[in-house]
């Protein structure tokens, strides 16, 4: 541990000159989202603050480079990288301001949905499994999903240092691959859709489109499960502090879960993986159990995850 914060202060021999791959990656999204910015400016809510706020982060990116390259070592490296893993939480609710100029496709989902199954799970789900120990563990799961990212985080920055940038940039950029998806795609998911379309319709089968509702509107259903629980509660005021009738296809917290799994799998510390299975699998679950998404959006979080993680992998060989 006493060579670990030594090494964290030891200045580089060789500091790394341009810009680190997770900042070219935000720079890439930044670039893509000034384009839909410019074509649907007059249709955008507030699209002067959304200019600033790019400003600021890019800033804020610049000052940080330069404080590393005054002082180049792993403390303030590591804060470069740090500083973007947090940003992610500025950019989430972005994804909404863009897309909600677009007409919602939840009828679209919900319809496949029916077809598949012959009924939305996701009022099926908690009507069937209505146990408080249940719908705790549930709930637990889907309040595990920042603390899974840092964990898998912290975990290569501390014990896997050499391969710190190269985690980094697979969960950076796999985020922004979910956010980009985001922008083209008004899916919102069935708490906010039901809640507009109304249950009995739900449970009908009857989908309308609702076109722009979603521009005016971020009401949504309460969350099933037993509400006294502690992590009932979690989840609940998580959804109140940030949520937005945004993001729902593919799952992000399906794929992000997934690729932290993978990223686990890869430094192949089996006590640490089996020790997050169970959070894993009760967070999958969870996306429908809240009714934050149909099952067709964990399945493509799943299949969407793996297939980002060995592609950002893959891209970032010589990330170091």
């Amino acid at each position: 541990m006493k060579y670990f914060f030594s090494e964290l202060f030891s200045i580089e021999k060789k500091p790394k000159r341009g810009l680190l791959p997770i900042e070219w990656a935000m720079f890439a999204y930044m670039g893509f989202t000034f384009l839909m910015i410019f074509f649907t400016y007059t249709k955008l809510v507030n699209p002067h603050s959304m200019i600033i706020g790019r400003i600021q982060v890019a800033a804020m990116t610049l000052a940080l480079w330069g404080v590393y390259r005054l002082l180049p070592c792993r403390l303030t490296l590591s804060a470069r990288i740090f500083a973007q893993m947090g940003l992610l939480a500025w950019w989430y609710p972005d994804t909404y301001e863009l897309n909600r100029v677009l007409p919602n496709l939840d009828h679209i989902f919900a319809s496949c949905e029916q077809a598949i199954f012959g009924m939305q799970p996701a009022l099926v789900f908690s009507q069937a499994f209505s146990s408080p120990i249940f719908s705790e563990l549930i709930d637990l799961g889907y309040a595990s999903y920042y603390p899974m990212i840092a964990l898998t985080a912290l975990y290569y920055f501390v014990c896997r240092q050499k391969e710190f940038q190269r985690c980094t940039w697979v969960l950076v950029a796999s985020f922004f691959a979910y956010y980009a998806i985001y922008d083209l795609l008004p899916v919102v998911g069935p708490t906010f859709y039901f809640k507009a379309i109304g249950l009995e319709n739900a449970a009908k089968g009857i989908f309308p489109s609702v076109n722009d509702y979603f521009n005016y509107h971020q009401e949504c259903l309460v969350s099933p499960g037993y509400q006294e629980g502690l992590f009932y509660h979690l989840v609940e005021d998580a959804k109140a502090a940030g949520e937005r009738p945004t993001a729902a296809f593919p799952s992000s917290h399906v794929g992000i879960a997934t690729v932290c799994m993978l990223l686990i799998g890869h430094a192949r510390n089996r006590k640490l993986f089996w020790l997050l299975v169970p959070f894993y699998v009760f967070l999958c679950l969870a996306t429908v159990y809240i009714q934050a998404h149909y099952v067709i959006d964990a399945i493509a979080g799943f299949v969407s995850g793996v297939a980002f993680y060995f592609l950002f992998m893959f891209l970032g060989k010589k990330v170091k």
